[in-house]
């Protein structure tokens, strides 16, 4: 599962790629982004979209907590679940910039990253909710937050050889950017990038 991935792109591709796209992302530094910390997000605004920053993690089934504390979920499979269905809506559906993604080689091995073969922009098919009040670290106690996950599906042949249970859901096109946040069935975008798509690098980009 993906829990580390790099966003450079920076917020004037956002406003070229979707027109009635508000910037309300402040200032989006470039780099890794790691389960919990802020990252940046497309989202529905109205008629149109905007640009902000989110906590990436959604919220954690009820019976999947032992305490309080909720750190939340940062990747979506099983969308037949009740606890997910209820964002898979268009009001929810988000997409999550990035650059390049990680999935863990192993025990004291690293990480393996992955980017785009021809440098296309990347978007994961993400889902968000707004203003969920919970526990997420225990020195901070409740907060209210803007939260986010991203969907994942079979792993393609280059993610195969490292993490042969996952990948993330990636979007590449226009047509699928659009069809995401549209509203198209989430079952039907939750497929892996073709074989071949991506190219394995040592550091991220």
């Amino acid at each position: 599962m993906c829990n580390l991935y790099s966003n450079t792109t920076s917020q004037e591709l956002a406003r070229k790629v979707f027109d009635r796209i508000s910037d309300r992302a402040g200032n989006v530094q470039p780099g890794e982004v790691y389960p919990d910390q802020l990252g940046a997000i497309i989202r529905h605004d109205g008629d149109g979209f905007e640009l902000v920053k989110a906590r990436w993690g959604m919220p954690s089934p009820k019976f999947a907590l032992k305490t309080e504390r909720d750190p939340g979920v940062t990747n979506v499979r099983n969308l037949s679940s009740g606890h997910w269905r209820r964002w898979l809506g268009k009001e929810h559906r988000c997409l999550v910039p990035l650059t390049s993604f990680a999935e863990p080689r192993g025990k004291g091995k690293g990480n393996q990253w992955f980017a785009h073969s021809d440098d296309k922009p990347m978007f994961f098919a993400g889902i968000e909710v707004r203003d969920w009040t919970s526990v997420r670290k225990v020195k901070e106690g409740e907060t209210t937050d803007d939260l986010y996950a991203f969907l994942t599906c079979e792993p393609n042949a280059e993610v195969k050889a490292v993490h042969p249970k996952a990948m993330p859901v990636i979007l590449t096109e226009q047509e699928e950017w659009d069809s995401w946040m549209g509203g198209r069935s989430a079952a039907e975008l939750q497929r892996p990038l073709p074989d071949g798509t991506l190219k394995l690098i040592e550091q991220p980009v």
